[in-house]
């Protein structure tokens, strides 16, 4: 059903052939078989069947520009993944340690700077940050080296060989998109990580389990931070798919080729709007969605017992 709706959606957005039809000197005979190579002289319902036997076989069709689908999503999916994992696995770990320190200082002046710094970043644009970083950070640290050791334009320099050097170059190329991202991600999940962790502190169980004389480290670590991480674990899992397709703005600002240029592309393209493409990275980020959403419920269980023994 999701991918029905998914295809239909993208299917009566708009007409992939309206610029090739608004043009006059087009023949009738050149726009049919434009309809009949894209498919669009069949009927809906066949559409959608064609077009779903080709996913499932792992065949994404080619564009309005004749250029495969597949090949390109992958590459882009790569160049995505290669500035989101490092940025999610960054953003837990800060925003749980932030979190905890929080909840354990409550109303502390520590609490209140980092209760403080989360909400600027939570607020600030994504651009913003991203050009903050670029005139302050990776200017006053390329200078201080004499060379550039922060890029901001890029994923990578082309023609670099030797596998040491092209992991320097990629490393750096992805210092500024990581930062950014993980800068603007950790503070929502830190306020959830802290409000959460609250609510658990003051369980009767916790209470118990501090009656019993427990080390206030094994009540924090063992007891109340494993079923704290439950709604995190929720809201990282759900935020992933967001970041993978959603990252348009941070991959515009450092020029970056990836899954957000891919679907604004995709939209505005010379052939627009493409819907081969759009259908192509819905399905994809709706895989993931999926993905991580049962990743998510093993997650469940490993970190709140009840769920297993439920």
């Amino acid at each position: 059903m999701a991918s029905f709706l998914l295809f239909l959606l993208v299917a009566v957005s708009g007409n992939p052939l309206a610029s090739l039809m608004a043009n006059p000197h087009i023949s009738p005979a050149t726009i049919a078989a434009a309809k009949r190579e894209l498919g669009l002289d069949q009927p809906l319902l066949v559409r959608y069947w064609d077009w779903l036997t080709r996913m499932l076989g792992g065949s994404f069709g080619t564009s309005t520009t004749g250029q495969p689908v597949g090949t390109e999503l992958g590459t882009r999916l790569v160049v995505t993944l290669q500035m989101v994992v490092p940025s999610v696995i960054v953003a837990v770990v800060l925003a749980v340690g932030v979190g905890v320190i929080g909840a354990v200082r409550q109303y502390s002046v520590t609490d209140h700077a980092m209760t403080a710094v989360a909400y600027l970043f939570y607020s600030t644009p994504v651009f913003v940050v991203a050009i903050l970083l670029k005139d302050f950070l990776a200017v006053d640290v390329n200078n201080a080296a004499g060379h550039t050791v922060l890029f901001t334009l890029g994923q990578n320099t082309p023609g670099t060989t030797g596998t040491l050097p092209v992991l320097t170059d990629v490393v750096e190329h992805t210092v500024l998109p990581v930062l950014t991202l993980t800068l603007i991600t950790y503070a929502g999940w830190s306020r959830y990580q802290r409000a959460q962790l609250l609510d658990v502190l003051n369980a009767d169980y916790i209470r118990l389990a501090r009656a019993k004389g427990l080390s206030p480290r094994r009540v924090l670590f063992v007891h109340a931070l494993r079923n704290a991480l439950v709604p995190v674990v929720t809201v990282v899992a759900a935020d992933f798919a967001v970041l993978l397709g959603g990252a348009v703005v941070t991959e515009t600002a450092f020029g970056w080729q990836g899954m957000g240029q891919f679907l604004l592309q995709g939209l505005t393209g010379p052939v627009s709007p493409d819907t081969t493409t759009v259908q192509a990275w819905m399905m994809v980020v709706a895989a993931v969605v999926i993905v991580f959403n049962i990743i998510a419920d093993m997650l469940y269980a490993v970190l709140d017992p009840r769920i297993r023994l439920a």
